[in-house]
């Protein structure tokens, strides 16, 4: 390696600092005295005294003003106000327009009570909510206004594999209903405004903004299935929160608040995770029905496969349809010993996520065409898909 540069002088090492040298000092003779000034005349000595005065005079005033700014004002001077609001902001358009829709939940469990947050979808009395807030209740209550009386609500139909729930209540009951308006959750973007309206830690009605900071990530569901898709926000979320509203721009529902990220701790640490609204449009409906949600099954657990595209099938469940149908689990991270599987019906699988989004649209009961390597070898084995497990085995 070659000298280290000089850090300050940007000279070579051995004159680094040669620039603090001082000049060698010579002896010079002293300058000559200078003649003393002549005596000033009348007239200065007079422009003197005026310009002697002015100043006193200024310096007067500028020290008696000081004087008075520094006072201590009077005991019954009153503090200055002044009337009027700031200019509206788009939050307050979001929560006026949206506000009255959004309610509280509580949830009887034994000597306490479960508590979330729900919002009316239907002037005829429907309201969405968590499947975690409900549980495995009939009957919840719900507040339309902080400082009403908690009406009855029929739980209708929960679905933990989206963690949905839908309650009803009597409109003749409750106060003027105010449904809210979903939005096409496909169409939102990072970055776009996001507003939660809920009921946190048991307080009234709370908003808080914030952006859409991520989407397509996944969560855990009730039953321990994956929710997909699901939006990613810093608006702050809290427990009890739960199952209201994410709200965007127009004061459109583009999810339900259902999870948060904690890093410990059980306060918001400002990542949220929301349902999409797109979700809450296919379950709603059907649980409103009174009808149970059916979602196929392969029955495999799969892990990334190392250094190739594809994904590693790491479990078989026993009994379930991957078993039937013959797949392996591989023995390493990289798929020896077993079968990784690389399409399903012709469509690529890169990742465990597209084996998911494969069979997404098909139905319990439909055979697919599952593509595998095995052993070096490609090979297609037909899956009869199974419904899915209440709870994941």
């Amino acid at each position: 390696m070659g000298a280290t540069p000089p850090l300050w002088t940007g000279r070579q090492a051995e004159d680094d600092h040669g620039w603090l040298a001082q000049p060698t000092l010579r002896p010079v003779p002293p300058p000559a005295e200078p003649p003393p000034p002549p005596p000033p005349s009348r007239k200065g000595l007079r422009r003197a005294a005026l310009a002697g005065a002015a100043l006193a005079v200024i310096a007067a005033a500028v020290f008696a003003g000081t004087l008075l700014d520094g006072a201590p004002p009077e005991p019954d001077a009153p503090l200055t106000v002044q009337g009027g609001r700031p200019p509206a902001t788009r939050f307050n358009a979001i929560y006026d327009a949206a506000a009255r829709g959004v309610v509280s939940v509580q949830v009887p469990r034994g000597a306490s009570a479960a508590s979330g947050t729900g919002f009316v979808v239907r002037a005829s009395g429907t309201i969405v909510t968590n499947a975690h807030v409900i549980g495995g209740a009939r009957r919840a209550q719900v507040r339309f206004d902080d400082k009403g009386q908690p009406i009855e609500a029929d739980v209708v139909g929960t679905d933990p594999s989206s963690d949905l729930a839908v309650l009803r209540v009597d409109p003749r009951r409750a106060p003027r209903l105010h449904p809210l308006v979903l939005a096409d959750s496909d169409q939102v973007r990072v970055g776009d405004t996001a507003v939660a309206i809920g009921y946190p830690l048991g307080l009234d009605r709370t908003a808080t903004a914030g952006i859409i900071s991520g989407l397509g990530r996944e969560i855990q569901a009730p039953n321990g299935f994956r929710i997909e898709n699901v939006i990613q926000t810093d608006a702050p979320i809290n427990p009890g929160n739960s199952g209201g509203p994410l709200l965007d721009a127009k004061a459109r529902v583009v999810g339900v608040n259902s999870q948060i990220a904690t890093a410990g701790s059980r306060g918001n640490v400002g990542i949220g995770f929301a349902v999409p609204s797109n979700t809450v449009r296919q379950v709603v409906p059907k649980l409103e029905r009174g009808q149970r949600i059916e979602r196929p099954w392969l029955g495999v657990s799969t892990s990334p496969a190392l250094g190739t595209r594809g994904a590693v099938v790491r479990g078989v469940t026993g009994g379930g349809p991957a078993a039937k149908a013959g797949l392996q689990p591989a023995r390493t991270p990289a798929g020896a010993g077993g079968d990784v599987i690389v399409s399903i019906d012709g469509r690529p699988v890169a990742a465990p996520d597209d084996v998911a989004a494969a069979i997404a649209s098909r139905k319990p009961g439909d055979v697919v065409d599952v593509e595998v390597m095995r052993d070096g070898r490609r090979r297609t084995v037909e899956v009869e898909l199974g419904r899915r497990p209440d709870h994941i085995p």
